[in-house]
């Protein structure tokens, strides 16, 4: 049995394709709904990578000046190396940008740069596929290549808004919890703890909490234990999260390694600025709440109220032309 065009058009006909997309929508949106609702342990997840980070740094410790060349069965970055796309100058941007969005692993990089190179061409062939081969949109001439090219560029670009959209949420989340941690560093470092050893105990109480804050603070915590220039290990943190609150507790940290000066009481009037900055932004939002329902209000509200209060006339005046 071929399968041409009048195969396609029956199934068309049949509605098949249609039942296959509802079912196929319906299949991922249960299981979104699924991973949405299940609960996940970032406390292990985070274990794993302090002591991968740990490993690492301990590995560099003992043999500094050593490289070795690991060969990776990994597709991604077999692309890259073959290509040489990681040699370009963009590439150490990108992965500051990945570490601010929480891949700081070796093939992040790898997996980024290959899906910016495969992804226009999975999205160009997905649109030839509806557009040209099921014949879906009844787009002809410079509007269907236009939505070729369209889809294709959607592709290329779909990496870096998946990214983007991750490192804000991820860099909201410690603006929100950085006052909170400020104010345990301030008891640990007044109970007597190193910043180290306080910078791990607030990272244990933290975890369940503030999962991306915890997890910056034991790296921290990790490096400050292994790294032989204490700056260093506060400069990792400010590289890793691009943030301006975390750049004042950077250097705050540093002014305090440097000169001997109290850790407790800077950390304290930081933790009390931050906390009025919070306070500050959420007052915003509810000021600027009115003017952003204005909009729904216009939309949705009124029309209906309109039909309430003004439908009872209009029906009562129709009903008077139409017995004259």
């Amino acid at each position: 049995m071929g399968f041409g065009p009048d195969t396609l058009e029956a199934l068309l006909q049949d509605g098949n394709v249609i039942v296959a997309a509802a079912a196929t929508v319906a299949f991922v949106s249960v299981l979104a709904v699924w991973f949405a609702l299940v609960e996940r342990d970032p406390a292990s997840r985070r274990a794993r990578l302090v002591a991968r980070r740990q490993a690492e740094l301990a590995a560099a410790g003992t043999a500094p000046r050593r490289r070795a060349r690991e060969s990776t069965r990994s597709i991604a970055a077999h692309i890259v190396r073959r290509l040489q796309l990681a040699r370009h100058d963009g590439a150490e941007r990108i992965r500051e940008r990945l570490m601010a969005a929480g891949y700081r692993s070796r093939e992040a990089l790898f997996v980024y740069l290959t899906a910016k190179l495969v992804m226009p061409f999975l999205a160009g062939f997905g649109g030839v596929l509806v557009l040209v081969v099921l014949g879906l949109g009844h787009l002809q001439g410079a509007p269907r290549l236009m939505a070729l090219l369209g889809s294709a560029l959607a592709g290329f670009y779909l990496p870096e808004i998946w990214i983007s959209n991750i490192t804000s949420r991820r860099l909201a989340a410690l603006r929100k919890n950085l006052p909170d941690a400020l104010d345990l560093l301030v008891i640990c470092a007044e109970a007597g703890l190193a910043l180290d050893a306080a910078l791990k105990r607030v990272a244990e109480e933290m975890g369940r909490t503030a999962p991306e804050l915890a997890e910056e603070l034991a790296l921290t915590s990790v490096e400050l234990t292994f790294l032989p220039d204490r700056r260093q290990a506060l400069g990792n943190l400010a590289k890793r999260v691009p943030l301006p609150m975390i750049q004042g507790v950077v250097s705050t940290l540093i002014q305090t390694e440097r000169y001997g000066t109290p850790l407790a009481p800077s950390l304290r009037v930081l933790a009390a600025e931050f906390r009025e900055q919070r306070i500050i932004k959420a007052e915003e939002k509810a000021a600027r709440l009115p003017a952003v329902l204005t909009v729904p209000l216009i939309a949705f509200i009124l029309p209906a109220l309109f039909i309430v209060l003004a439908g009872p006339a209009v029906i009562g005046v129709y009903d008077n032309f139409i017995n004259r």
